[in-house]
């Protein structure tokens, strides 16, 4: 009998790199392996762990949208070892990929809602994924309003897709940067996202919201929601550090009861009030 290895990484090859900031890089690949890329799926919310052979793995959303049958993508802030490691690969090379790991977002369940996306910095790329599927199942959802903020406009990522998003009917794209981040040609707004959310004057109606950012972003943001009218059960994060192995083994991402590798990555405000303060 064989047993399976379950650190043991898909040879993947990189198809794109793209720079979208002066620290970030958003990467496709594919499986090297034919077999293994006609039988892989993943759910949108779902995470991998991608590897740079000789320097280590990290953990990175999926930032693609599920329906994307030739590729998967993932973007990283260079911070560290691996990702300076990453962040010298190029077209052809081979790196490491495992997973789909952790829950993903209940997109049948949104279905008929409204879609409030409101994200900060890196963290456009795992709302990114949610938006496109979306997208790409129109009819399945009402109002999409996506508010996106940085520090500066060099720091937004994925730049060029909102633009293509506010094309899309019933979509409304709102970007901000933080007050001193504009440049002479900004047509933005200028504000923290949370402010830029309130000032927006959104609909709550019959709407759940998608937060990700910076921890202060999330914190200053929530009670903005809160007093637009959703509840704690429409309103869903996705908690993406402190995890490691990916499959519950290492308990680096341990909460209370909870692994989020397993359980999560992604919660609603209802779930995370219920868990000790971790994080």
């Amino acid at each position: 009998m064989s047993l399976t290895n379950i650190y043991q990484p898909d040879l993947m090859e990189v198809l794109d790199v793209r720079q979208q900031t002066a620290d970030v890089k958003s990467v496709r690949i594919r499986f090297r392996d034919e077999a293994k890329a006609e039988q892989f799926s993943f759910r949108v919310g779902q995470f991998g762990i991608f590897s740079a052979f000789g320097a280590g793995e990290s953990t990175f959303n999926i930032c693609s949208s599920s329906n994307w049958k030739d590729f998967i993508e993932f973007c990283f802030r260079r911070t560290g070892k691996v990702t300076d490691a990453l962040w010298g690969i190029d077209n052809n090379d081979t790196i490491g990929f495992r997973g789909p790991y952790g829950n993903s977002y209940p997109m049948e369940k949104w279905k008929g809602k409204n879609l409030i996306f409101v994200g900060g910095g890196i963290a456009m790329p795992p709302i990114r994924c949610a938006i496109w599927y979306a997208l790409e199942n129109r009819r399945d959802y009402g109002q999409i309003t996506i508010v996106y903020g940085a520090r500066t406009v060099g720091d937004l990522v994925y730049r060029n897709e909102l633009d293509r998003w506010a094309e899309y009917d019933r979509v409304r794209v709102v970007r901000c940067v933080d007050p001193g981040g504009e440049t002479p040609d900004w047509q933005g707004e200028v504000g923290f996202v949370p402010a830029v959310l309130e000032k927006a004057e959104v609909s709550a109606e019959d709407a759940v919201a998608l937060v990700i950012g910076p921890p202060v972003m999330i914190k200053f943001t929530l009670p903005v929601l809160a007093k637009m009218g959703l509840a704690d059960r429409d309103i869903y994060t996705s908690l993406e550090n402190r995890m490691k192995c990916g499959v519950g083994k290492c308990g680096r991402c341990n909460c209370g009861p909870v692994y989020v590798c397993k359980e999560g990555p992604v919660f609603t405000l209802e779930q995370m009030k219920q868990l000790p303060n971790d994080f």
